[in-house]
């Protein structure tokens, strides 16, 4: 009888002790593989595309590129990815966006190992999973608007996934130059995209695009926030 292939997982989680307990819960198991693990978004999205695992565990509230900007791009780059979140948010706003998003399967950190395993096997055979409560709640009608692509509305106008980009980087206390950097590209098209936000957002200082990314879920409220 020919054995059957391990699922082969890319981890995407800021914390190490968290990535540390699903690797040695995972690798216990033998059916699955860790193929990869991403403390960022931005390198989530890179391994992603490098590594094209089975399934990719995605956390939310991630440094650099947030776990739902980073789903986007996955999918965007290859729509047969499936993607499951994990993550110790599980508010009503932050389960519509990433089901909007696209996601296979929605879970909080909280769950057991059996359900866990049970999700990624349900998720690499080409179904959905989402824990009982949050497919219950899926259900609901959310008052929030936002739209198809599980981002908050500006004014009746989308951000970008580059303005969503720039965003959460000035939110963490990235100046212009460190933006350009991590972004590659110029600090005059960044400072574009900061005017084209201020314009879209109706704000006016960074102090502002700050509380609107803790609002809207880009940044965690407990991230310490330098203004620059």
């Amino acid at each position: 009888m020919t054995p059957t292939k391990p699922i082969t997982v890319l981890l995407a989680e800021d914390h190490a002790i968290v990535r540390q307990g699903v690797c040695a819960l995972l690798n216990a198991d033998g059916g699955f593989k860790i193929v990869g693990e991403a403390r960022t978004g931005r390198q989530a999205v890179d391994l992603a595309q490098s590594l094209r695992p089975n399934v990719i565990l995605m956390d939310i509230a991630m440094p650099v590129l947030n776990g739902l900007e980073a789903t986007r791009q996955i999918l965007a780059a290859d729509p047969a990815a499936k993607v499951i979140v994990l993550s110790a948010h599980s508010d009503d706003e932050y389960i519509e966006r990433m089901n909007a998003a696209g996601v296979a399967g929605f879970l909080e950190k909280q769950t057991s190992a059996e359900v866990l395993t049970k999700a990624i096997r349900e998720v690499a055979a080409g179904k959905t999973f989402f824990s009982p409560a949050i497919a219950k709640r899926l259900q609901d009608d959310f008052s929030q608007p936002h739209d198809r692509a599980g981002l908050p509305k500006a004014n009746g106008r989308r951000l970008t996934s580059r303005e969503s980009e720039v965003l959460q980087l000035v939110a963490e206390g990235a100046a212009n130059k460190q933006v350009a950097v991590e972004l590659g590209i110029s600090i005059k098209t960044v400072e574009k995209h900061r005017q084209q936000l201020m314009d879209k957002l109706n704000i006016h200082d960074t102090a502002g695009l700050t509380r609107y990314a803790i609002s809207s879920g880009v940044i965690e409220n407990s991230v310490q926030l330098i203004i620059v």
